[in-house]
């Protein structure tokens, strides 16, 4: 069977050196005309879900999300170039998408909480969009719950390509853990992000991993090799 490795960005395949954080801020204060006064917890959530919060705990009422991730892609956009100035590459990330793409039964996505413009700067900021079937993908407007975004990415997949995938999530929270159990796909935490391994263990992750950067197994594992041979 095909695999569609499903990668998280932040903190799974990049840092984003506070790029996005500081465009979020600027698109709410230029859309709504307040000041920004609270930062949520962003680790695994959707930007829809992040709107949400941001919307109620400074009383917004006027506003819908759809203008304000206009206004913030804008902003994205007009600092792409700030990616790689003050961001990075998670260890071995470069290495394993490239081992990935040189087997023709996998299939690589995004299944992130960014919405689709942001998270193709992101990758695209370090030379890495032509790695993903982006068109298969899962993004933060989606829905609220990460759950939905990795069914519907492999729905997308199976549709495009008119055969089943077996799925496996790749991302450094419980959130990511948990949207891969929800769908019987293969849950793989990497402890590159602020969620330490036993909580990714303890979420019901099927495989940690410190990081990247052992590539041969990282690309076996996540490629399904293993099991061959």
């Amino acid at each position: 069977m095909r695999r569609l490795v499903m990668w998280d960005i932040d903190y799974t395949l990049l840092r984003g050196g506070g790029v996005a954080g500081n465009a979020w801020k600027a698109a709410f204060t230029a859309v709504t005309g307040q000041q920004w006064r609270h930062m949520p917890i962003l680790g695994g959530r959707t930007d829809l879900d992040i709107c949400a919060e941001v919307f109620d705990v400074h009383g917004v009422t006027d506003c819908t999300p759809e203008r304000f991730f206009a206004t913030y892609a804008e902003r994205v956009h007009a600092d792409r170039h700030l990616f790689a100035e003050h961001g990075s590459l998670m260890p071995g990330v470069r290495d394993v998408l490239a081992g990935l793409a040189a087997h023709p039964h996998v299939v690589q996505t995004l299944v992130t909480g960014n919405i689709a413009p942001v998270a193709r700067l992101k990758v695209a900021a370090f030379g890495l969009g032509g790695v993903f079937d982006a068109e298969v993908g899962g993004y933060g407007t989606e829905d609220h719950v990460r759950a939905t975004l990795v069914r519907r990415s492999r729905e997308r997949a199976e549709a495009k390509y008119g055969e089943p995938f077996e799925a496996v999530v790749v991302g450094d929270t419980v959130a990511d853990v948990a949207g891969a159990l929800a769908n019987d796909a293969v849950a793989v935490g990497v402890a590159t992000g602020s969620t330490r391994a036993g909580d990714l263990r303890a979420a019901g992750a099927h495989h940690v991993l410190t990081d990247l950067s052992d590539t041969s197994s990282v690309v076996r594992l996540l490629g399904g090799l293993d099991r061959v041979g």
